[in-house]
């Protein structure tokens, strides 16, 4: 045959084809010049054609960005060039800017330049008619800010590109705009005057490429001897593609059942030896199956039918190879379906496992809860790897602690799946010890996986419980693994994985894969082990630096709810102080962030703020101070933070709103960040119905007024604490009718990642309007129902007070004159009030403190001099003067003649103290209703004076 092909190519080669001829054979597809041709010429035109649209696309960009520029020069130049701005300011500016305009528009070459005030009205224009007519296009209003705006839109005149450049005044306002704009120049125009070169290269490639082809032509035609490519193809396709690239066994057998063809792995399959094929031998004489033998000998055809071939099983196709050209014979191929079997499924549990463990990173440690991390375990593993799983932990991972495993620690079941709970031998919640010797006990103690291949022939597993295991064995479960839960070198607990007879018994090598899911899920359940530790500690120090207990007072009926956010505790808090003079302090503040470091500095603050109101200083004074603590706190934290090494972390806590920039900055790349805290504090006075509010960066109260309706007073805000800069604090004044409920709240409350705090306060205003005339508790249940957020972001803290007022017939005052001899008229006049009051029992004690009290007032202050007398849980005697000076206690000495009464005062009364006030200062007692003893006190006066028997008689 290769002698046939070589005489026809002869033949051809003396010929001499015309130059026709030789591009109809060039173009032609069948032939590998054509072909070569066809590509290259494919090729080219996408060359062209990419490049006349680069072309395009890269004139349009160019004129738009000329035009943009040109544009935004144009406008800057004209309104900012010198006696513009005076003739906007003139009486008629278009007098003077329109000829401007228009020779500048001429000399630059732009389409048009319009001047026009801030209302949009023209000054200029190209066409005079419309100067006084309204700018139409795209908005200034951006303009009007004092920026420069440049736009492209579509008008009559086509696509236009226009800038706008405000004008502004010395003082700052934008007295006019200028606007420019820019015809863009068709695209096209600038390609067309390339097209001549382009089409002229597009011609040069064109008759390269066909002389190209000519010469691969003729140098393909020489090397192979003339050779049709059909025929080159045919012949090798079979020596080369079907015999050697294929993966499977093919076979050619002559009609005489001699083996004609063989490819390597025909035999590899088939055993045969090397010249099997090049010998011809009979097929019988290669030793295969008698049953291939005779299917290869019949010639009969075959499709995927299996034989066995050694240890292998061959599907195995017949066809004659007569019908297709060839001699008569049969072609014969072999795939082995026995590696493919085992590959298919080897691969395919793979595959499951691999799938199983993604799914495993994704569905467990999806909270940090131990519980539900252990169930999350137990849900992934059934019943993909294991029929039943059951999972214990240590006691002391429950609590966040750190275990140590021993066979007498206790475990709880944490997680059961697979079986029904009721019938299992051990349900969730319950306490259990393994017995020494069984896989659960071996696994926790040594620290390594347990299989146990067949329960049925394990004694030692029987060992927990014979019954209980035999129910077991029962629900025909058959196979175990035990797999110690532990991470970080800590063991957590233990994992059991159980199959039944349903499933294939647990081999060696599911141990690898199971302590891999165990692994898996023990990290998440240290995390969630550590977290419940961090969690719980925290807790803990915000419980007890929380009020435990709300203290008694007459004045309001407060009721109160904290929720802490899902992110851990924070740094919110509330307070209700008792005051001198029945008097009351109602405190909420906010510290920014979460964790130790916000519940300790919050316990910082409230601390400040009881000392401060023991103080008895109004609510400016008091936020100032705690302004100036602040401040103190975050320049220690900032020196602290500077004496770190470098890469140690601190708590960084960024008060809201300072830029990301700054946020949780630390010198030298640490970083102490802003405490970032704010405050409400409000004094409420029952005998006057008054409040006096001051608030420092905190949401302001809200007031539901007895009649149902709801008003958010006007409260000053000043700037958060430690950012006041010395800036003073204001308060607000309200008069609050009996019944009134007022509420505070932290910001929690009312803003959150899913709603803006203008929401959350009309949220709430409907809240409180609907269950306005409830109680305090029941407005704090009905404002949380309403309000609280799924999945709370932030702390929330919330104070509702309902107001009570003293009445009238309990309060008693008298103005003192500046006379030693009004003493004793006043003292009588109270003595009568307290008769009326039924306190005649204290009324010795009382007549003592008044008289030391009014002569002290009258010696040593000045006018007005007052004695004001509340009866409400304790007698409260106040003595007011005009002067600042603070009475101290003190120890007389033996030669002084007085010095005395103060000491009696502060002996009989339960407490006193000093307030001041605008215009002066106030001393006030309080002495028990009952019989004006203190527990542990003295008795009577002459106890008292019993003391001084150090005095000479008088």
């Amino acid at each position: 045959m290769r002698e046939k092909f070589r005489r026809d190519g002869d033949g051809s080669q003396d010929s001499s084809p015309s130059v026709g001829n030789r591009l109809r054979e060039l173009v032609t597809a069948h032939s590998v010049a054509g072909q070569v041709f066809v590509v290259q010429l494919a090729l080219v035109l996408l060359l062209i054609v990419a490049a006349a649209v680069a072309l395009v696309f890269q004139a349009q960009s160019s004129v738009m960005d000329d035009a943009r520029q040109r544009s935004r020069v144009g406008a800057e130049s004209f309104a900012h060039a010198p006696g513009t701005l005076a003739a906007m300011k003139s009486a008629d500016p278009s007098a003077v800017l329109q000829p401007q305009a228009e020779a500048t528009r001429k000399a630059t070459g732009v389409d048009y330049i319009v001047a026009f005030r801030p209302d949009g009205v023209r000054w200029t224009h190209p066409d005079p008619r419309l100067i006084g007519k309204r700018v139409v296009g795209p908005s200034f209003r951006e303009a009007l800010k004092g920026r420069t705006l440049t736009d492209t839109f579509t008008s009559a005149l086509g696509t236009v590109v226009a800038t706008v450049v405000p004008v502004r005044d010395s003082s700052g306002p934008v007295v006019g705009l200028v606007s420019v704009g820019i015809r863009a120049e068709r695209a096209n125009q600038r390609v067309e005057h390339q097209l001549p070169l382009l089409l002229g290269s597009a011609a040069g490639a064109l008759l390269l490429v066909s002389g190209g082809a000519v010469l691969v032509n003729r140098r393909l035609r020489r090397q192979t001897h003339g050779l049709d490519p059909a025929e080159m193809r045919r012949m090798y396709d079979h020596h080369d593609a079907v015999l050697h690239a294929v993966r499977e066994g093919v076979l050619i057998i002559g009609s005489d059942g001699r083996l004609m063809l063989a490819n390597d792995e025909a035999r590899r399959l088939l055993d045969l030896p090397e010249d099997a094929d090049q010998e011809r031998r009979p097929v019988a004489e290669l030793g295969l199956d008698p049953r291939l033998d005779a299917l290869l000998t019949s010639g009969r055809e075959a499709t995927d039918e299996v034989y066995l071939a050694g240890d292998r099983l061959l599907a195995v196709n017949v066809r004659p190879t007569a019908p297709f050209g060839g001699p008569a014979g049969s072609a014969v191929t072999l795939r082995d379906t026995t590696e493919l079997r085992v590959l298919a499924g080897r691969a395919e549990v793979a595959q499951e496992r691999l799938k199983l463990i993604y799914d495993a990173g994704l569905r467990i440690g999806t909270t940090l809860d131990v519980g539900r991390t252990a169930a999350e375990l137990a849900d992934v593993a059934v019943p993909r790897f294991a029929d039943v799983v059951s999972v214990e932990l240590l006691e002391p991972v429950l609590r966040g602690d750190e275990p140590e495993a021993s066979l007498s620690s206790d475990l709880r079941r944490m997680a059961v799946r697979g079986v029904p709970e009721d019938s299992a031998i051990y349900r969730v919640g319950d306490v259990l010890r393994f017995v020494p010797g069984t896989p659960m006990a071996t696994s926790l103690a040594s620290r390594r996986t347990v299989l146990v291949p067949d329960l049925r022939r394990s004694e030692e597993w029987r060992r927990q419980d014979l019954e209980a295991t035999q129910r077991v064995l029962d629900a025909r479960i058959r196979s175990l693994i035990s797999v110690p839960l532990q991470a970080r070198g800590v063991v957590l607990g233990v994992a059991s994985f159980w199959r039944s007879d349903h499933s294939d018994d647990f081999e060696d090598e599911d141990l690898t894969f199971a302590e891999e899911l165990a692994a898996r899920a023990a990290i998440s359940i240290d995390n969630a082990r550590r977290y419940t530790r961090e969690h719980t500690t925290a807790v803990t120090l915000q419980r007890s630096l929380l009020p435990q207990a709300l203290p008694e007072q007459s004045a309001l009926e407060v009721a109160h709810r904290y929720l802490p956010a899902q992110a851990g505790v924070g740094g919110d808090w509330f307070d209700v102080i008792p005051l001198p003079g029945t008097r009351v302090a109602l405190v909420v503040g906010d510290v920014v962030g979460h964790g130790l470091h916000a519940a300790a500095t919050m316990g910082r603050l409230r601390t400040a703020v009881h000392n401060f109101s023991a103080l008895d200083l109004p609510p400016d004074e008091l936020l100032n101070h705690l302004d100036e603590l602040v401040s103190h706190i975050d320049t220690d934290e900032a020196r602290a933070a500077s004496r770190r090494p470098e890469g140690t972390d601190g708590d960084a806590v960024a008060w809201p709103g300072i830029g990301s920039d700054t946020e949780g900055m630390r010198p030298g790349g640490g970083g102490t960040g802003i405490t970032g805290a704010t405050c409400l504090y409000a004094i409420y006075d029952p005998v006057s119905g008054r409040a006096t509010v001051a608030r420092a960066g905190h949401p302001g109260p809200a007031l539901v007024h007895p009649d149902g309706s709801v008003a958010f007073p006007e409260v000053p805000v000043s700037p958060p604490l430690g950012l006041g800069a010395s800036v003073p604090v204001e308060t607000a004044e309200l008069t609050l009718a009996e019944g009134s409920r007022l509420v505070l709240y932290t910001d929690g409350l009312v803003e959150d990642r899913d709603r803006d705090i203008d929401t959350g306060l009309a949220m709430l205003h409907t809240a409180l309007a609907s269950g306005g005339r409830r109680d305090p508790d029941g407005i704090c249940a009905a404002v949380l129902d309403a309000m609280l957020p799924e999945h709370p972001s932030d702390d929330i803290a919330l104070l509702v007070a309902r107001t009570r007022l003293l009445g009238p017939s309990r309060v008693a005052e008298w103005d003192v004159p500046s006379d030693p001899a009004a003493v004793a008229p006043i003292r009588a006049a109270c003595m009568r009030k307290l008769e009326s009051w039924g306190l005649a029992a204290i009324g010795f004690t009382t007549e003592l403190i008044l008289s030391e009290l009014i002569t002290n007032a009258i010696r040593y202050g000045t006018q007005p001099i007052q004695v004001r007398l509340l009866h409400d849980r304790t007698l409260i005697c106040e003595v007011s003067d005009g002067t600042s000076a603070s009475p101290h206690l003190r120890r007389a000495a033996i030669t002084d003649e007085g010095g005395r009464g103060l000491f009696l005062v502060a002996q009989f009364a339960q407490r006193w103290g000093t307030r001041y006030t605008p215009g002066g200062k106030v001393i006030w007692t309080e002495q028990s209703l009952d019989d004006g003893q203190q527990e542990g006190g003295p008795d009577s006066a002459e106890d008292i004076l019993d003391q001084w028997d150090d005095v000479p008689a008088l």
